[in-house]
């Protein structure tokens, strides 16, 4: 009993006596939390840091991947010309051929009327409807009213020197046909050709309108204006703060912009809208020769957007080029060519015997 009292008393006074842990703690200076601080501080920093790095990092990946995607499209778009190169000189070959065979099949037509042996009015029938057609042939190939004149009024002549009661009414028929032909106003086809490949030529030479907007003012002039300006006893601190002024100056530059699309242009874009106006030419001639007067309009409008939105309206080259593309669009309105159709139904009728 008397040794367990004394352990009891002491159990009882250890609480109420602090650690010594707890105490150094309570006296723990301020030197001790303020590198805690600053290290916290400078984590957070970094952390802040890091995801900055990080948004420039995707933002790079991102650029790196349009100026790829730019790069593809490039690829793409001359790939396309080459292939409406190929493609216009495909048709010009089948053009060529054609015409071609419309010499031939002339050719050998006139050897079998010279061989059949039939009377005089009937050769003359047949002979007159294989002209007219073989006209109408040429005329839709070239686009032009020669080959229809000529064939009609060679047709007049051999019917007024045949003098038959029974040809007169292929002759009214002609002669209505030639009077319509007369006044008929059609596409002047070659003179649209040579327009649009003398706008393909100054195509190069065109200058852009985001060319023109930038100062072409040398930048050391105005600081020369300035130093020449300050008086020559004027303190050295007024003379660099008159330069840094120029200098603050000519950072700030305000001019109107009437096309925002014209002003974002990259400077080495304008290759390849030159090779995209190219392009809208070169598919407008290929219309034209195949014959789809509406896709060709259509070619010529949007060249024209194209030069008013991306390129110097002021510049004697854009003018020149906008009065190339007037000239093609007033060409372009004109009647297709007439048929013949009145003469070789009175021709077939005669031939019929009817």
């Amino acid at each position: 009993m008397s040794t367990e009292q004394p352990n009891a008393s002491q159990d009882t006074a250890a609480p109420s006596q602090p650690t010594p842990k707890v105490a150094l703690a309570a006296r723990r200076p301020l030197s001790f939390w303020l590198p805690i601080a600053l290290a916290v501080s400078a984590v957070a920093f970094s952390g802040l840091l890091w995801e900055k790095l990080s948004r420039i990092q995707g933002q790079l990946a991102r650029q790196s991947a349009d100026a790829g995607q730019q790069s593809l499209e490039a690829k793409a778009w001359a790939k396309q010309a080459q292939e409406s190169v190929k493609d216009s000189a495909a048709r010009m070959a089948l053009v060529e051929s054609r015409l071609g065979e419309a010499a031939l099949q002339r050719t050998q037509l006139e050897e079998l009327i010279q061989s059949l042996s039939r009377s005089r009015d009937e050769n003359l029938v047949l002979d007159i409807e294989s002209s007219l057609r073989l006209a109408q042939q040429q005329a839709q190939l070239t686009s032009s009213l020669e080959p229809l004149l000529g064939a009609l009024k060679t047709a007049q002549q051999r019917l007024q020197r045949a003098s038959n009661p029974r040809l007169m009414t292929i002759q009214r028929a002609i002669d209505r046909d030639l009077e319509s032909v007369k006044s008929a106003q059609i596409t002047d086809l070659p003179g649209m050709l040579l327009v649009l490949d003398d706008m393909v030529a100054l195509a190069d030479e065109l200058p852009l309108a985001i060319d023109m907007s930038r100062p072409q003012a040398n930048v050391s002039k105005p600081v020369e204006t300035a130093v020449a300006s300050a008086t020559p006893n004027s303190p050295w601190w007024k003379q660099a703060l008159d330069r840094v002024m120029v200098e603050a100056r000519g950072l700030l530059r305000v001019s109107r912009i009437d096309s925002p699309e014209a002003a974002l242009l990259a400077p080495e874009q304008g290759f390849f809208l030159r090779e995209n106006l190219k392009l809208k030419l070169l598919n407008a001639r290929l219309s034209l020769l195949a014959r789809q007067g509406d896709a060709a309009k259509s070619d010529l409008q949007a060249v024209s957007v194209s030069l008013k939105k991306y390129f110097d309206p002021s510049a004697r080259k854009t003018q020149q080029a906008l009065q190339l593309l007037d000239k093609a669009q007033s060409l372009s309105k004109g009647s297709p060519i007439p048929r013949l159709d009145g003469s070789l139904a009175a021709l077939a009728t005669a031939s019929a015997g009817k």
